[in-house]
């Protein structure tokens, strides 16, 4: 089965995308390509594709030769996956559902990638539970994402910026975080009012001792109050003050002006507790 341009399909099926849903269409075949050749070499991998819509990305990571489970809960956007499952058969098994109450390691085996052009009203959420919880290394093998620009800096960025927050630490404390690709806004159907950039996430090994739930309310306490100093933003935190004094870490300091590593530390002291 040959499929028509994604642009046709969607005219076909008399698609628009959904600003509830927080959709915005690729449409272009070469910069979809270059989106999935972002993972490396996807030949019989498995692959968790999140909000596919009409299916532009999925052909993509088809024709790299992925395997894709694809989550959708737009009704509308399932017969033309079901197209796209009939030209590649064996490869597209289309789950209809919400991918915030799904846990992607009851759909495979072993491990997969992640790679989506996430709904701009829940990527954050998606991406924050996926770097979290203290199973370390995880089951993803990678994470390439597309973001709004602004996101994207934010989970990259280096102490003492106006990105840098908790995105940054929890994002970096255990794996590598760059930029693969920025993306114009006119590359979309619509147009959305803010630019777009893909993340590319490998995890590395963790620092041993550290708790990731004691990190994460280390840094909702730091990031929370930013523009306080750190005796105020993380007193309510049992023994944290102790463990900056331990650490010869100021207490004068604010949350922006600590390192990752300076995080890191601190959630290891108090999770020797």
């Amino acid at each position: 089965m040959t499929l028509p341009p994604i642009r046709e399909t969607i005219r076909q099926h008399g698609l628009s995308a959904s600003k509830a849903l927080g959709q915005n269409f690729l449409l272009d075949e070469q910069l979809l390509d270059r989106i999935a050749a972002i993972p490396g070499d996807l030949k019989r991998q498995d692959v968790l594709e999140i909000g596919p819509g009409p299916g532009g990305l999925t052909r993509a990571l088809l024709r790299a030769g992925a395997n894709v489970t694809a989550i959708e809960m737009d009704p509308r956007c399932l017969p033309a996956l079901a197209e796209v499952a009939n030209a590649f058969p064996g490869q597209l098994k289309v789950i209809e559902g919400d991918a915030t109450g799904i846990d992607p390691a009851t759909l495979f085996d072993g491990p997969y990638a992640i790679v989506a052009n996430l709904p701009y009203n829940v990527g954050t959420a998606l991406f924050t539970g996926w770097m979290g919880g203290q199973a370390w290394p995880p089951q993803w093998s990678s994470l390439t994402l597309m973001f709004q620009q602004e996101v994207a800096q934010r989970i990259v960025s280096e102490r003492d910026t106006s990105a840098y927050g908790r995105l940054a630490v929890l994002a970096q404390w255990r794996s590598r975080a760059r930029i693969a690709m920025k993306v114009h806004r006119s590359a979309f159907t619509p147009p959305p009012k803010v630019m777009s950039a893909i993340v590319h996430v490998t995890p590395v090994p963790a620092p041993p001792g550290v708790s990731s739930h004691v990190l994460e309310s280390l840094t909702e306490a730091a990031f929370g109050q930013r523009r306080k100093m750190l005796r105020q933003s993380v007193k309510r935190i049992p023994g944290a003050l102790d463990a900056l004094a331990r650490l010869g870490i100021e207490e004068t300091r604010r949350a922006e002006t600590l390192s990752v590593d300076e995080f890191t530390r601190i959630a290891g002291e108090l999770s020797a507790r």
